[in-house]
């Protein structure tokens, strides 16, 4: 019998694996990026490291809470990987590869052999699924994933799975072109379709991380949908910040952190972008960069908290 599905356990997990959009968005780096560009993004990855060794330093939070999702390309010449391991961090990494539509494996039918190299806590997956696209494109990547998991479970690996449901044309054309409208009136139904559809399709995730939403009975529906079904009452909830402003971020938390199922939340650029940005064009040293990213870090965690202990107080 392998373990059981799910996690016990807080987690609060500092993201940094994004790889394309990050050397596009903040380095004007396109295709592939040669060894010194490499060394480059490595540094900047390795920066909003030394800011999560930072927030463990000033925070009684346990460190067995504290996690980090890092990449290999960009991660792994800088040792984050194993710094963070050694440090009692949990380690995600992701599995998918980088800015594609629809899911595909970073390191094809090696997969495996690149998990268990650097043996991460969580294998995570960013999905883009929406029930209503495109049939045989759903199909083809729930295969894939299924594949995934089920190595994941036969080798007692826990699956991380991100899931964003973009909205299709006519889904956003219903609600008069409006990506707010759609957030509140639209998602939260497709977000808890899909994750049955997956479910049903038998691919077991431990750790759904999903984008926030604005109701807390929304945030109830998912969490109820992703322990529905046999062996699943483990199955927990992560939010991710989807790069929003600090005060949607925390709306979402508030919304959530009540919630049974929900233990925690997994947030990148909203944490580290600006002080990134502030330091790579020399207007923010690389100290203040540390303590700005621990700052923010430490921020949404008391967010998270203080909403999960006033659950009680109207």
């Amino acid at each position: 019998m392998s373990m059981a599905l799910g996690y016990d356990g807080k987690l609060y997990i500092l993201a940094f694996d994004h790889r394309g959009s990050f050397q596009k968005k903040m380095f004007g780096i396109e295709g592939d990026p040669s060894p010194e560009e490499t060394a480059t993004i490595s540094d900047a990855k390795h920066l909003i490291y030394e800011g999560m060794v930072k927030a463990v330093e000033k925070s009684d939070v346990h460190a067995d809470e504290l996690g980090v999702l890092v990449d290999e390309q960009f991660g792994a010449p800088k040792n984050i990987q194993a710094d963070a391991k050694a440090a009692g961090l949990k380690l995600a990494m992701p599995v998918e590869r980088s800015g594609q539509p629809l899911f595909d494996f970073e390191y094809g039918a090696d997969f495996g052999a690149h998990i268990e190299a650097f043996d991460p806590d969580f294998s995570k997956v960013l999905v883009r699924y929406n029930p209503d696209g495109d049939a045989d494109e759903n199909r083809g990547q729930l295969e894939k994933l299924k594949e995934l998991a089920d190595w994941l479970h036969a080798h007692d690996r826990k699956f991380l799975f991100e899931l964003l449901v973009p909205a299709e044309a006519a889904q956003l054309e219903s609600v008069g072109g409006s990506e707010e409208r759609y957030d509140a009136e639209l998602r939260p139904e497709l977000m808890r379709r899909a994750i049955a559809e997956i479910q049903d399709f038998g691919i077991e995730v431990d750790i759904w991380k999903i984008e926030g939403v604005d109701e807390r009975s929304d945030a109830e529906i998912l969490a109820k949908q992703a322990r529905t079904g046999e062996g699943r009452s483990g199955v927990v909830c992560v939010l991710l910040g989807r790069g929003a402003s600090d005060a949607k971020v925390d709306e979402w938390l508030r919304a959530a952190a009540p919630v049974d199922g929900f233990i925690g939340f997994a947030i990148g650029r909203s944490i580290w972008w600006d002080a990134l940005k502030g330091f790579l064009d020399g207007s923010v040293s690389r100290a203040d960069a540390q303590e700005q990213i621990a700052d923010n870090y430490l921020r949404f965690i008391d967010v998270y908290n203080s909403a999960e202990q006033g659950a009680g107080v109207a």
